[in-house]
């Protein structure tokens, strides 16, 4: 029961992070193209991983980053205000790299792909007979 709990628990917030982020914070680091992917809250709902995503060089992530770092009490207390919770968890954001993964698994199975059409277009060599 707890399990299911705090999966919806963590379902909520990561609605609610998100509505904060686009709606309520005002920072030009911060821009329209971040996604909260994945919240992750401890059992005792005193802490929480926030994962966001964005496409974006790693310098402007590592700064969208920060300014969520810097906005993460204000941030907190504005979803708070939205979600009644005995106690709110501190939050925590962190850089969600899946998207970046798939889209490497992608390009490698593209390529693989590309090269097995290759060999199969290329005629028969005299030692392959």
């Amino acid at each position: 029961m707890k399990a299911q709990r705090l999966s919806r628990v963590n379902s909520l917030l990561k609605e609610v992070i998100f509505e904060v982020i686009h709606k309520d914070v005002r920072n030009p680091h911060i821009n329209t193209f971040v996604t909260v992917t994945k919240v992750e809250t401890s059992a005792d709902l005193h802490h929480a991983k926030v994962y966001i995503s964005m496409i974006a060089t790693d310098a402007e992530k590592e700064k969208v980053l920060h300014a969520l770092e810097s906005a993460a009490g204000f941030i907190a207390v504005q979803a708070s205000k939205k979600v009644e919770l005995r106690y709110f968890p501190q939050l925590t954001f962190k850089i969600d790299h899946t998207v970046d993964e798939h889209m490497r698994i992608e390009k490698i199975l593209g390529e693989i792909e590309d090269e097995r059409k290759s060999r199969a277009d290329a005629p028969p060599t005299e030692d392959s007979e």
